[in-house]
């Protein structure tokens, strides 16, 4: 039995976000359950075959029978773009709400999810000018450059890793593109469709740090190290995204032998929590997510009055 009703409802498009480990993927399964909904996968690196440990991907068994989209569509050699994701995302979401079915949306890319709900036009690209940042990179490092993007665009530097070069690259190519900061380019505050709802758990800091912590632990006991080991094999450490995902760049640099496993764990916990802290930065000051406790009894209820919020279609 779904919650729409006797009236023919605006079919709604439903995000679950929060920090990771705060119990997303479960929420996810319950709305999509009580709404006669699919889930809709938001996570970049569970774009990628075979990366399941790492990325807490739900086993199909744990599924519920509830079909789930946009999960295992790369190989580990491929580079997933935001642009490409809105479209993917965009033609699933079209396709379950034609069918009647509420799209629920889950994962831990705060980025990818803006991307989908907002208005977020893309800028092009010069393939020469995108040549030539990626020769600077290659000679400087990403370091420096991030430093060089600081200068030119506060803000995008603030929501960018200094380590990741590649989105570096793309935004000074962008900045010199166009004339204007990359930041201009970022996603509004402004849902593309207004049946649009967004569910944010929130949770205590230092209970989710300790969430974090037992949550690498399973990962690493649960055969992350051999996991990477295996996609090595595949080409992961020639995957420009894939081999950026936290927990898999400290396992590939343990087997290269340049951490420890004690230090490989050490330093996935401690990338996590920062991640955390740059997702909740993403979601802070948008007015429009209805926040609920993580462990609230009623925290599905208090999700479905926001739904039933909606404009009705008589």
């Amino acid at each position: 039995m779904d919650e729409r009703g006797s009236r023919r409802a605006v079919t709604p498009i439903v995000a679950i976000v929060g920090p990771t480990a705060a119990g997303k993927t479960s929420l996810s399964l319950d709305l999509a359950e009580r709404l006669g909904g699919e889930v809709v996968n938001t996570d970049a690196m569970q774009l990628y075959r075979g990366m399941d440990i790492g990325t807490a991907k739900l086993p199909v068994a744990d599924r519920r029978d509830i079909p789930h989209h946009l999960l295992d569509l790369l190989s580990v050699r491929q580079a997933a773009t935001v642009a490409e994701f809105q479209g993917w995302a965009r033609t699933v979401i079209g396709d379950l709400r034609a069918a009647g079915k509420a799209p629920v949306l889950v994962g831990g890319s705060a980025l990818y999810t803006r991307a989908v709900l907002d208005r977020f036009e893309f800028p092009g690209t010069d393939p020469d000018l995108r040549a030539k940042w990626e020769a600077e990179l290659a000679v400087r490092g990403s370091a420096d450059l991030h430093a060089l993007l600081a200068e030119r665009d506060p803000e995008a530097a603030g929501r960018i890793l200094p380590d990741n070069g590649r989105r570096i690259v793309r935004a000074l190519e962008v900045i010199e593109l166009t004339g204007r900061p990359f930041s201009a380019t970022l996603p509004r505050l402004e849902y593309v469709d207004p049946a649009t709802v967004q569910v944010g758990l929130r949770i205590d800091r230092e209970l989710l740090e300790q969430r974090i912590e037992q949550r690498v632990a399973e990962m690493f006991d649960g055969g992350l190290v051999d996991e990477v080991r295996r996609l090595l094999a595949e080409g992961l450490a020639d995957g420009r995204t894939a081999s950026r995902a936290i927990g898999y760049q400290q396992v590939i640099a343990h087997l290269a032998g340049d951490l420890t496993l004690d230090e490989a764990r050490a330093r996935t916990v401690i990338a996590t929590r920062q991640f955390a802290r740059r997702q909740l930065a993403w979601w802070k000051d948008d007015p429009r997510i209805t926040w609920v406790e993580h462990d609230a009894p009623d925290r599905v209820e208090q999700a479905l009055a926001a739904v039933r919020a909606l404009p009705v279609v008589e």
